[in-house]
Formats: structure tokens, sequence, C-alpha cells
């Protein structure tokens, strides 16, 4: 797959919310932000590793070369990057 144009970032952008590419050699995926509901599923699946970044990769997928999710070395160059997409807003709390 070619990069992805402005305008299908655009398009992405407007579904989805923020949007991260991920180069890993010559491919290219492009991700969105994970939802409660996956990071849910990668609750429970967190035990195994692997198997947690293949669903968040398979559940923030937007678009980008497939070979990447079938790949082991492509798969293991963007699982290390999946950490990065996870966003926490800091929070404070007070005594009252």
């Amino acid at each position: 797959m070619a990069k992805a144009t402005k305008d299908q970032i655009e398009k992405w952008k407007k579904q989805h919310g923020e949007i991260y590419h991920v180069e890993v050699g010559e491919y290219d995926a492009y991700l969105k932000t994970p939802d409660r509901k996956t990071m849910k599923y990668v609750a429970q699946v967190a035990n195994d590793p692997i198997r947690a970044n293949e669903v968040l990769l398979e559940n923030c997928w937007v678009g980008g070369d497939e070979i990447i999710k079938t790949d082991d070395e492509l798969f293991f160059g963007v699982s290390a990057k999946l950490n990065e997409i996870v966003k926490i807003k800091e929070a404070t709390i007070s005594k009252l």
C-alpha cells in the first residue's frame, strides 16, 4: 500500500480522532487510539503479551500494509510501539 494521502488521513481523523503512523521498514500501519472496549479485551488476554498486542493492533488498525499483521518481524516491530498509542490523562485527587 502506498502511504496514505492527506485526504485519507483527514477522513480517518474525522471518523476516529487521533491517527498514528508507524513505519516498519518499507511498510506502513495507520492506527487509531484504543477505546475502553478494546482495552478491556486487551486486559482479558494480558497474561499473553503477544495475544494482547495482536488484539490491540487489530482493533486499532485503520489502514496500511496488511503484511504487518502476519509477518512476525514486522508485527514485533509495530508491537514495540503500541504502548505509545494508549493515552492516559493525568488525574489529581484532593481530600476535601
